[in-house]
Formats: C-alpha cells, structure tokens, sequence
C-alpha cells in the first residue's frame, strides 16, 4: 500500500507537470520539439499530395540564370516579363517573392548623363540622341509602367536588429495603428523593414511581407497573415495576392464572442468576396498554420527564361496565380519544412494561397488550450490511481487503451472539425505513468544511457554508441579543445551535376552517394558532423577520445575514395553522370562541443585546423589527386606511404605548408610505385632548387612510367612557366592559392 502511495503521489505529479506545460505555465522544450514532430507526421500522412493547378510558380532557377545572367536582372528583362505574362498569358495575377530595394543603374543612362554634362556638354547631337534614348534606359521607370494598372503585389521583408535602417516604402496597412487598442493581442512586431523602391510601389496593386515564422527547431510550419510595424498592421505576400485577386475586398478582423482578462479574441480574419466569405484562422500571434499540399513541386515550375524566351504553352498560365521567385541554390531562399529539409520558400506562399482559397486551413483556437488542460487531467488522474493496481499485462492494455483514445479524439477534430489538438502531452505522459508503474527502476538507471543513444545515435557509429552508453561519464557536451582530426569531403563539379537533374533525380542521386560513403565514415569509427549539400564533414577523437585519430581518418578517406568507383557503373546505369569527389583531411587542436544559438545548437568542431582541413579539400582538383592531408596529419600516421605534392600557403594562412597524398599503408604499396614517388620527391627538390632541367627530365621518365597521373604533367607546365617567367631570387618554392 505505501509502494503504492508513492506511485500515485509521482503519477499526480507527473501529470501535474504536462498539465501545466500544456497550460503555458512553463515551457518544456522536449515536449515542444516532440509535438512538433508528431504535427509534422500528421500532416504528411493527412496532405493530399496533389498538383494545384491555379497557382504557377516562375522560377527564376539555375536555367534562367545561366541564360539571363545573375540575379537581380535588369529590370527592362523584369518588365518583358510582366508584358509576357499579362499581355500574351494572361494571367489573373502576380506576385513577387523578391524585393526591389535599389535602384536599377545597369542600362548606363547615368554615366551617358554625366558625360552629357562633361565632355560632350556642347555637343548637340549628342545631347538629342541622348534625350531620345533615355526613356529606354530608365529601367525602373519601364518596370513601374509595366506593373502600373495591374494585378501585380510586391513582396518584402521586415526584420527585428537593433540597428537596422528601414529602406524602400510600405504599402497602405490593412489595419492602421492604434486600431487594436485596448485588446491584449500579440502580433508578430518588427522594428525594421527592407521595401520597394517609391515609383514601384506607387504603380503596384498592391505589397505583402514575405516572413514567416520558423519554430525552434527551425522549421517552417507558420506565416504570420498580419504583422506590427511602427503600430500599424501589414498583411501577408499570400493574403495580399487573394485580396487583389478578388478585387481588394476590405480585411476583417474576426473576434470570438465573451471576454477574457488577459486574452485579445482575435481568432480569425475575414473576405467578402464575389465568390463567398474567405475565412482565415489565425492563433495567439495572429499566424496561421501553412496547409502543405506535398513536398516540393505541388505547383507547377515554369523557368523564368521559358517565359522570356515564349517557350511555354499558353494552357500552363492562362488565367493562373503566378509566384515570382527561385529554387536556385546560390540565392539562399530554401527553407527547412514539415514536408522537406529543404524547400523552396516561394512554395510557402504558395500553400497558403492555395489553403485560403480552398479553405483548408487547420485552426487552433483558444478554447483548445482549455480541451487540453481539462483531458490532461482526467487522464492521468485515471492512470495514476489505475496502474498501480494492475498487473503488467493490463496495465499495458490500459495505456494503449488511453493511447488510442487520445489520438483517435486528436484524428477526429483535425479531419472533421479542421482542428488542431496538439496530444503529445497526453501520448508522453501515459508513456511516462506505464514507465513509471511497470520499469522505475531500469527508467531511473538507464537514462542517462538513452539520452546519450538520442544525442548521438545520429552522428556517430552504433558501436560507439554503445561505449559511451556503457561509459556516460566519458562523454560531455560543453566545448573543450582536443587534438583531433577532420575530414571534408566534396563532389567536384556538382553545380554542374544539378544542372542536368530534375529535383527528384538529383535527391536520390545525394542519397545513393551519401549514404556508402557515410557507411565508410562509420566504419572507422568517424563522427559525422553535418551535411552540406554536397559535402561531408567529419572528424575523429570525439565524442570518444580516439587515439588513432588521424590513421582512421585517412584510412576512410581513401576507402571513400574506393568506394565511390565501384557505384559508378551503377550511376551510368541509371544514366547519372560520374561522380568524383576530393576529400581533404587534416589534424591538430580544435574545439568540440555544443556549439550554435538559443534557437539551435549541434555538436560541431570549430577552428583554425578545420578551415584548413576545408581548403585541402579545395585543392584536391589543382593536383589531379583524391585525398590531400596536411603535415600534422602525415606526420600522426608513419605506416603509411606519402607522395609530398608541394609546399603551399592556403587561403587565409599566412604560413606555408606541406601537403601529401596518402597512397597507402606501406606494406601494401608496390616497390615500384614506392620507386615512383621517390622519383617525384627528387623531381621537388630540384625544382626548389631552380634546375629546371634536371627537373623536366625526371619529369619526363615518370611521366613515361606513369601516363595517367596528371600531378606530373602540372610540374612540367609550372617549370614552362618558370622557364619563361624565372622567379625571384628569394622564391621559396611556396604556391600561392588565392582562392578557397
């Protein structure tokens, strides 16, 4: 009975601890992270995945760029734009994913003007040829007549710093200030913005703010629809493209009945338009929920240059809601989403005008917070005073009983009432009630074990995951320094690559490279740090001190390496193209630990050895070779056969360095080719020593012995050069790279 007593005292207790977690008392961070998760499974299993029609994204991709030229474009190209898509298209209306901030000067009309002023001042023709050419040239002035008189909304930016400086103009807001006065309601506020140039806004139907709201794990599952600047409200890129859409029907604010000390009622906001009432649910910050169809490409893409060029069908956009945005990488509007990590921000504006227009939109109203609290307790008051009094096998049916009532209550309001009910305060408490009751005492014993498999099970080989677990005082995650050893790897030409794959080829061309090689990281005990695109970083000597550091790096350097050849004859049959990749590696001191912001850390090495270990990888192209380690790393590791490929100062080092390429243990490399690379090394010391032709003959006999290795044939041009060109009577032999 007392065993019991104590049982139910931590099960009301527990209870109470979700109870006001769900009550917003307190914030537990874990649970908010988990119920995010949970949402995000919800909606994939929930979205219809289906193409929206209406909505047409123009996309100002890596084609357009490569055929119009970099990003911003003139904006003579921004108003044949606007001519094609209206006049010959058709389209019912525009919207702007991008801001026009500055001025757009690249026509040349202001140096003609100042050499008008100047030189030829007096030169009539000049002057006259000058005055019929300039309404040609004033690029903001065609742009501004291109949009002026049609259903074209700009988009912009706000942004909170403390010493920002607001540029361009606001449009009109939709709510002006002090119009919520009195109502305790909290708007999302900045104290900055980045609008459009005057004469723009001016001739526009209309502006939105393109923000959204990232969650804590930085996520994008919110937009704020209106939002506080100075006082007054402005509305969203995606409400400000319905409202002109439908004619600029007024934006109403929806209050719920009754009044609440402390709570503004601001639940929804309102349309009346031609085709009926548009309702917007919106929550305490007056954002609401993006209706995600799918994952990226739930709207149709049509290139920016398909457009210019008239090489799209009229069908595609006739009578369509156009974006204007990109998916190119190199202009940074990717965002991390319930659907993808990573996905185009454009197709965020998207979704919600999609959502708005079908009202599909999932509401989470104030008096759900009540729902929960109120569900919360009852339930685990039930559990609590329940469990202890059965035997484990009922115990197991009780909370799965519990667990299957509160999800099939949280599935019914959300496909029937278009509610969101967050449950994982539920779902984790009956979780840790059955804990509790039936394994306390392993729970108790053991969690410091489970929270090193969750923080590391993702980085880190299963194997070490297993050490630390059965080791936890081993393990730490404040920042230290230690000697350790990073590995970059990187795919050579691989801007090129996405190039000539579609989205979804090019995803799971990533995933078939990605993950062997991950393997051959894992494999020799490797931590991996982080994707980056393309790239692989990884270090060694951490979480767990690991003594051969440098000697697993290298070796899953040139397994990678091995690896990768033998998925090519894969990738051509898929009808990829050819993978190659460098992989630098380097050691020495660095920090590791968790390192980021309030919003989010990860576990990560920083330091002047990691830069370093990025820009041997760099240069793993200029010397035809796959893995380059530095002297810290070759002198670590004395099994090993190195051919020294030169003495270079890097980027952003002032000191030179030695770099090598490991060729392999040295019980294993041919005598021969160990003859070779001594041949080389001779080939370096007199090319220190300036005896270019006692150079260029060695060179000569190892590019007979050895044809393919393209470092040979680098030394002969460099000592052409030096032939041509000698170099100064202090030349140390050191190569420059100016680049990264």
């Amino acid at each position: 009975m007392k065993k019991n007593a104590i049982l139910i005292g931590l099960g009301l207790l527990i209870t109470l601890l979700f109870a006001g977690n769900a009550a917003r008392l307190y914030q537990l961070t874990v649970v908010d992270k988990l119920s995010a998760i949970l949402y995000d499974y919800r909606l994939q299993l929930t979205m219809p995945r289906t193409l929206d029609e209406r909505i047409v994204i123009i996309d100002i991709d890596e084609k357009s760029l490569k055929e119009e030229g970099r990003w911003p474009w003139s904006r003579d190209r921004l108003s044949l734009l606007m001519d094609k898509l209206f006049d010959k298209y058709g389209v019912l209306v525009v919207g702007f994913d991008v801001v026009f901030a500055e001025k757009d000067e690249s026509s040349g009309l202001r140096v003609l003007q100042k050499i008008g002023q100047t030189q030829l001042k007096d030169n009539a023709p000049f002057q006259a040829a000058l005055a019929h050419i300039q309404p040609q040239l004033e690029y903001d002035k065609l742009f501004a007549n291109s949009i002026k008189n049609r259903n074209v909304v700009l988009g912009y930016y706000m942004t909170n710093h403390k010493d920002a400086n607001a540029s361009g103009v606001l449009p009109e807001p939709v709510f002006p200030a002090g119009m919520f006065k009195g109502r305790p309601i909290e708007f999302t506020a900045w104290n900055s913005y980045g609008a459009n140039l005057p004469e723009l806004q001016q001739a526009a139907a209309g502006a939105g703010h393109f923000n959204h709201l990232a969650d804590t794990d930085g996520v994008v599952r919110r937009v704020p629809m209106v939002a506080e600047y100075n006082g007054a409200y402005y509305e969203s890129l995606s409400l400000a493209m319905v409202r002109t859409l439908f004619g600029h029907p007024e934006l109403l604010p929806g209050f719920a009945e009754g009044k609440t000390a402390g709570y503004g009622g601001l639940e929804w906001l309102e349309l009346d338009t031609a085709a009926g009432k548009l309702r917007i649910p919106v929550d305490a910050e007056v954002a609401t929920l993006v209706p995600y169809r799918g994952g990226w490409g739930s709207f149709r893409y049509i290139s920016a240059a398909d457009v210019l060029h008239d090489r799209v069908a009229m069908g595609q956009l006739s009578d369509k809601i156009v974006l204007v945005g990109t998916t190119a990488p190199g202009l940074l509007d990717l965002r991390a989403t319930p659907v993808a990590e990573i996905y185009p921000g454009v197709e965020v504006h998207a979704n919600m005008i999609s959502g708005i227009l079908d009202q599909n939109l999932k509401e989470r109203p104030a008096y759900m917070l009540g729902a929960r609290v109120v569900w919360l307790l009852l339930l685990g008051i039930a559990l609590s005073f329940l469990l202890p009094h059965l035997t484990p096998a009922k115990a197991i049916l009780a909370s799965l009983g519990a667990f299957a009532l509160t999800m099939g209550m949280s599935l019914a309001v959300w496909y029937y009432g278009n509610l969101l009910m967050p449950v994982i305060n539920s779902l984790l408490m009956v979780a840790m009630l059955f804990a509790l009751n039936i394994s306390y005492g392993y729970f108790v014993e053991s969690r410091t074990k489970r929270q090193i498999t969750g923080l590391f099970g993702q980085y880190v080989p299963s194997e070490l995951v297993e050490e630390m677990a059965a080791n936890p005082a081993s393990v730490s995650m404040e920042g230290e320094s230690r000697e350790m050893t990073i590995l970059f790897s990187d795919v050579r030409g691989f801007t090129t690559i996405s190039e000539g794959l579609d989205p979804k080829e090019l995803t799971l061309l990533m995933n078939e490279f990605l993950t062997p090689l991950s393997r051959v990281v894992y494999k020799h005990r490797g931590t991996i740090d982080k994707y980056m695109g393309d790239c692989i970083m990884a270090f060694w000597g951490a979480p767990l001190p690991d003594a051969t550091h440098a000697r697993n790096a290298i070796l899953a350097g040139i397994e990678m390496q091995a690896t990768l050849k033998t998925l090519q004859p894969h990738f051509k049959e898929r009808g990829w193209p050819e993978i190659h990749i460098g992989v630098g590696i380097n050691s020495g001191r660095v920090s590791v630990g968790n390192m980021g912001s309030e919003v989010r850390v990860a576990y990560t090495v920083m330091g002047d050895e990691v830069n370093l270990a990025s820009r041997l990888e760099g240069i793993t192209k200029q010397y035809g070779v796959g893995v380059i380690v530095g002297e810290n790393t070759k002198n670590a590791v004395t099994d090993f056969v190195y051919r020294e490929l030169d003495h270079v100062r890097v980027k952003g080092k002032e000191k030179p360095i030695a770099i090598y390429e490991p060729v392999g243990l040295a019980s294993e490399v041919s005598k021969d080719l160990q003859d070779e690379i001594k041949l080389f090394h001779e080939v370096r010391r007199l090319y220190r020593r300036q005896d270019w032709d006692q150079a260029e003959l060695q060179l000569m006999n190892l590019q007979r012995m050895a044809p393919e290795t393209a470092l040979y044939g680098i030394y002969a041009k460099r000592i052409a050069y030096f032939r041509k060109n000698p170099p100064a009577a202090d030349w140390d032999g050191v190569f420059v790279f100016q680049t990264k």
